[in-house]
């Protein structure tokens, strides 16, 4: 059997017998290097491509993963000029990986999707997974009449504390969950590189962003129940302000001329069985800490917080706070947490497994996050349909 492209890897790698599953980069930056890592845990996947409009993105490529240069498109890595911002359709016609893993910005997450999963490619794609419903229904659609399988980008349900959460919440410990509040902030950590500052190209602010993380794992915490309302408002008063960007932070200096999103986001989602998810999302807040991400809830027979895990709830006529004596650190590297997402995707496109982030769920988070930005353009709640 020939070498695999995953063999080439930096680092340890496993040896796997039998065909692999050929999967191709498409936005070859940041994330896409925390997927490669994760891959070099899943010894069945060879990765066959890479496509980028940065030429040095595609020089990584080709250098640290093996990946061969003419199976990398989008730039001349000679020249360095951007060739092509669709090549994707190139390397699909001349690779024909088994998959793609989408690692964009936002709204560049539908376009390659829908045509590869329509040719015949299972699809991947990073949180958020559109910049709005009607993208991620064609996303759907476009995976149906491929017949592939089509997964979105959301780790922390597989934090070792949302899981003990979710098991507690089947178990009957919190009875009927009524109230979620969802906590994404920073005091002051607007990127300073990238492209999340432009709306046109993100969606959004910290409510897609970061926001997002929260959203999701809260709600699958929840139980996925659909949701009907959403109402909110979100303000910028500091990412647009260039004499903001000096403040001592750790991401000082981000591009205030091109920043068109919000700074703060603060919402409210009503759900069909009652329930209602409060969300506060923010690059730059004014609060004490310098970064929070968490969710709290109240049931009927109990309460939870994540991540401490901690339940609250009554029992022997004494009301308990109920803290883990133990939980899995390892459970919360990154790497771990990538390499769970991603080997549930390969395991569903190669097994027939149940996705645990399927595009319909990335679809009902998209629903959540479009709701409260239509709420705050309005000054109303909206229905979500």
């Amino acid at each position: 059997m020939a070498e695999s492209v995953s063999t080439k890897m930096e680092g340890p790698s496993v040896a796997f017998k039998g065909k692999k599953f050929r999967v191709a980069i498409i936005g070859c930056g940041g994330i896409a290097q925390a997927h490669l890592n994760a891959f070099k845990n899943i010894p069945e996947v060879e990765i066959v491509a890479g496509v980028d409009i940065d030429a040095n993105r595609l020089v990584v490529m080709r250098d640290k993963w093996g990946v061969p240069e003419e199976n990398l498109f989008g730039a001349d890595i000679k020249t360095g000029k951007k060739i092509s911002d669709t090549a994707w359709i190139e390397m699909m016609k001349k690779v024909k990986p088994d998959a793609v893993d989408v690692c964009t910005p936002n709204g560049v997450h539908c376009a390659p999707i829908v045509y590869c999963c329509e040719r015949g490619a299972h699809g991947f794609v990073e949180k958020p997974m559109a910049m709005n419903p009607a993208e991620c229904e064609k996303m759907i659609a476009a995976a149906k009449k491929g017949k592939v399988k089509l997964s979105v980008g959301f780790q922390h349900r597989y934090r070792p504390a949302c899981e003990s959460l979710i098991e507690a919440r089947k178990n009957g410990v919190f009875g009927d969950i009524l109230f979620v509040k969802v906590r994404a902030l920073r005091r002051r950590g607007i990127p300073n590189w990238g492209v999340f500052g432009q709306k046109e190209l993100q969606g959004g602010g910290p409510m897609i962003d970061i926001g997002v993380h929260m959203i999701e794992c809260a709600y699958e915490f929840m139980g996925c129940p659909k949701p009907v309302a959403a109402m909110g408002n979100i303000w910028t008063y500091i990412g647009n302000k260039k004499d903001k960007t000096n403040v001592r932070s750790m991401w000082p200096g981000w591009d205030w001329k091109t920043y068109t999103v919000e700074d703060l986001a603060i919402g409210q989602i009503r759900f069909d069985n009652g329930a209602i998810m409060q969300i506060e999302a923010s690059f730059a807040a004014h609060i004490k800490e310098n970064e929070v991400h968490e969710f709290s809830a109240m049931g009927t027979k109990g309460g939870c917080h994540f991540p401490s895990a901690e339940i609250y709830t009554d029992q022997n006529n004494t009301m308990v706070n109920v803290t883990p004596a133990w939980m899995d650190s390892k459970g919360e590297e990154w790497n771990v947490l990538f390499t769970k997402k991603l080997q549930n995707w390969v395991n569903g496109c190669r097994k027939g497994t149940e996705l645990d982030a399927s595009g319909e769920d990335g679809l009902n988070v998209q629903k959540i996050l479009c709701g409260l930005y239509a709420a705050a353009a309005a000054g109303k709640e909206i229905a979500i349909k």
